[in-house]
């Protein structure tokens, strides 16, 4: 069972890889990609700029996107929620802060093109019920499936990283035995995690970030012999495990019993819950114990489109990169043009001065340089104009680029309108670009009512 998770889990390293991307350049962190310079060594573009003379400038556009999009939303939910359909009860909602938690859920489906909360209903320190949890991509995994509804899922789960204390509470609340047997698993994965990769090793699959224990969910879809039983003298129904068969036949057999209960073998399907050690221990399992029968994850993954994953961001990554890269250049070709080039005579070099000193007084404003006039020729300074290389229209086009992929103009963005605007064509743009992102929205909306019923039958 742990290798059939760690599958599961490598097969989404790709997608946690990129999300891991996006979510860089939505938070600013837009110069991280690693690039391949002249002489074949790596570095990342930072850097590379750098080096090259430019000074790396980012104009953050994706966060404003996303800001907007969440920002529609919560004026969506204000005034009628679609997801009013499947009701969550208001003590739920107010126990879970679910109008925050889906916003924050929707900026993580905005970025990686994932939502998933998990569904329990336990006792925790701000008290007994319903709980909803966001769950991070990076903590979750499950198998390739391809139906939007998620109806071809058969292996799912996350990794929970918990103090020792909180493990002992919830899989050994009432065995000594089993505490000690739990934290003596633990004393010594911990020691040779640290043989292997050192007291501060990253934490992954079977590692915990340091201080804390990785616990690995894993829900399973399941066979199960079963028995249906009728009783016609109390007009009972019940079902047992196949094991209790010889037991209702034996009942069968009393002799003052009349009427003989109706027995009927029959093969289902349960979902298994598992809760396991990085090294394959079972720390505790059950079948599903909610009413609805299912695991308690929800989970949409957009658009699905052959069990392919791809964000809104993904999108206009591209036109973020260049509007970036065309502001450096800009700036870089103004800082080049203002101070021009500096043509400089060998012979002409003040006696103990280097070209590195040189250099270092030319660039100071109002620098005096030490020149020895040997050889009858003088410095000699040109300036270059580079205005007209086309970067300002270039930026203009990538500008207008972003918003048509994005979908959403600068009317949804709240933008102030040019004076000559009707308001009912700022209306009409306002409307046109709803519609471009409303599969997105929908989308998320479904997820929200999976979700809300996930609540009500847990």
């Amino acid at each position: 069972m742990l290798n059939l998770a760690l599958e599961a889990w490598n097969a989404g390293a790709d997608m946690r890889e990129r999300r891991n991307r996006y979510k860089r350049y939505t938070y600013g962190r837009q110069w991280d990609d690693l690039v391949v310079k002249d002489d074949g060594t790596i570095d990342t573009e930072k850097a590379y700029a750098i080096e090259s003379g430019k000074h790396p400038l980012t104009n953050n556009m994706l966060r404003q996107l996303v800001k907007c999009v969440i920002g529609n939303f919560r004026t969506m939910v204000a005034d009628d929620d679609p997801a009013s359909s499947c009701p969550v009860p208001p003590e739920v909602a107010t126990r879970n802060a679910l109008t925050e938690l889906d916003c924050r859920m929707l900026e993580e489906f905005l970025i990686s093109g994932c939502a998933i909360q998990r569904v329990v209903a336990e006792k925790r320190m701000a008290g007994a019920g319903v709980w909803v949890d966001n769950v991070s991509p990076d903590h979750f995994f499950v198998n390739r499936f391809t139906d939007p509804r998620g109806l071809d899922i058969e292996l799912i789960g996350m990794l929970h990283s918990m103090s020792l204390r909180e493990v002992l509470m919830r899989f050994a609340p009432n065995s000594p035995a089993k505490a000690f047997e739990i934290s003596r698993i633990y004393d010594d994965i911990a020691s040779s995690a640290t043989a292997a990769h050192g007291i501060d090793a990253e934490s992954d699959f079977f590692n915990a970030p340091r201080g804390r224990c990785r616990v690995i969910e894993v829900w399973t879809l399941e066979s199960r012999n079963i028995v249906k039983c009728h009783d016609p003298e109390s007009a009972s129904f019940f079902v047992l495990p196949a094991s209790q068969h010889p037991r209702l036949n034996h009942a069968n057999d009393v002799p003052d019993r009349q009427t003989p209960l109706n027995i009927l073998q029959r093969t289902t399907m349960r979902w298994h819950c598992r809760f396991l050690a990085p090294n394959g221990e079972v720390l505790d399992e059950y079948d599903s114990p909610y009413f609805h029968g299912m695991h308690p994850f929800a989970v949409k993954f957009f658009p699905l489109t052959d069990g392919e994953v791809h964000s809104f961001v993904e999108d206009v990554l591209p036109q973020q990169r260049h509007i970036n890269r065309i502001i450096t250049l800009i700036d870089h070709i103004m800082g080049v043009s203002a101070k021009g080039a500096l043509v400089f005579p060998e012979d002409g070099l003040a006696a103990g001065m280097t070209w590195e000193e040189l250099s270092r007084v030319w660039a100071r404003p109002q620098a005096i340089i030490p020149f020895s006039g040997k050889g009858g020729r003088e410095p000699k300074q040109f300036f270059a104009n580079g205005e007209n290389a086309g970067a300002y229209q270039l930026l203009n086009l990538q500008m207008q680029l972003f918003d048509q992929i994005s979908g959403v103009n600068a009317a949804l963005q709240g933008r102030v309108a040019n004076p000559n605007t009707s308001a009912a064509l700022y209306d009409a743009q306002v409307r046109n670009s709803a519609t471009a992102i409303l599969d997105l929205i929908e989308s998320f909306n479904a997820f929200r009512m999976q979700r809300n019923r996930i609540i009500v039958t847990c």
